[in-house]
């Protein structure tokens, strides 16, 4: 009798691409499933523009962001409106130069989303072109805004005193450097507030009391330096107000409300007041030379009583 052998299926080509295609279909469903969740981890999403009628195309993050709901058909010209006035025109700036020059841009953006909630969301953008012309915009929209609080928290701490919330020492230089550092300033007046009876406070009442008195008394200052420029706290007890472009008047009017408003009683029949220097910027004055000036008038203020103002006076004037 004839042997027998087994006969070896064959598998076929279809059944090979078949198998291969579902494969494919399967490393693209789990790519999708590691980029949805990689997306929604780093609120981080894709988009899209054709530049020829400017529709849009986004991924469901960034409906998520801009609290639209996904599926929810886009036109630019109503997402456009949730930007703020100043990002908006910033956007248009760097998009027009990257569409000229088919290049690309990154913007942090200030949003008020569909809902109200005020979100800022960094862009990054590149321009596609085909035969030099620019065809599409794309990149990715990411919610940044903790990161955007945080280092303005950080600013706000380098910049502002962390008790009365005036600005600090550093930030008053700074702004006195940059109005008068150039020695051409002839419209900038310096006013040093020193806070009489408050070492009493400390002594008989406590830091807490004091720290309160502070407290009180930079609002009660805030409030008084109508129209200033800058409001500060310079030092424990001592207060510096800037004018700029304001008349002799409107100065000593200030410095008189000043004066009134700093009066009061802080308990145990302490009574609290101010004594204030002032000294206008002369051609080629310096933050350092009106600083002393307005520093030596202080002291004249308190050696002449206290709860008044007094103004610096070239020495020939001093003379005479």
């Amino acid at each position: 009798m004839p042997s027998s052998s087994p006969v070896r299926k064959r598998s076929s080509r279809t059944d090979t691409v078949e198998v291969d295609r579902i494969d494919l279909a399967s490393d693209v469903y789990h790519l999708k499933k590691v980029f949805d969740s990689c997306s929604k981890a780093a609120r981080i999403g894709a988009w899209e523009c054709s530049l020829a009628d400017e529709r849009l195309w986004w991924t469901d993050m960034v409906y998520e962001l801009f609290d639209v709901d996904p599926g929810t058909p886009l036109v630019r010209d109503e997402i456009v409106t949730m930007y703020s006035a100043e990002t908006l025109s910033e956007l248009k700036r760097l998009r027009s130069a990257a569409i000229e020059q088919l290049g690309s841009f990154s913007l942090d953006a200030e949003v008020i989303t569909r809902k109200g909630n005020r979100r800022w969301i960094r862009i990054t953008a590149r321009v596609e072109s085909e035969n030099g012309k620019a065809v599409r915009i794309f990149g990715l929209k990411q919610d940044v805004t903790l990161e955007i609080m945080m280092l303005k928290e950080i600013r706000h701490r380098a910049d502002f005193d962390h008790l009365t919330g005036l600005a600090n020492r550093f930030r008053f230089h700074e702004r006195l450097d940059t109005l008068v550092g150039s020695g051409l300033a002839t419209d900038c007046a310096l006013l040093l507030v020193d806070l009489d009876g408050f070492k009493r406070v400390n002594d008989s009442l406590g830091h807490r009391v004091g720290d309160s008195c502070l407290i009180e008394a930079a609002r009660r200052l805030n409030f008084a330096a109508e129209g200033a420029d800058l409001v500060s706290r310079i030092g424990g007890d001592e207060f510096a107000v800037i004018y700029r472009s304001a008349s002799i008047q409107q100065v000593e009017t200030a410095a008189n409300r000043i004066v009134a408003a700093m009066q009061w009683n802080a308990g145990d029949d302490i009574a609290l007041g101010a004594s204030i220097g002032v000294a206008w910027a002369g051609s080629g004055s310096t933050s350092a030379s009106l600083y002393e000036e307005a520093d030596r008038a202080m002291y004249r203020a308190k050696a002449s009583g206290r709860n008044r103002f007094v103004v610096h006076q070239p020495p020939s004037l001093d003379a005479a």
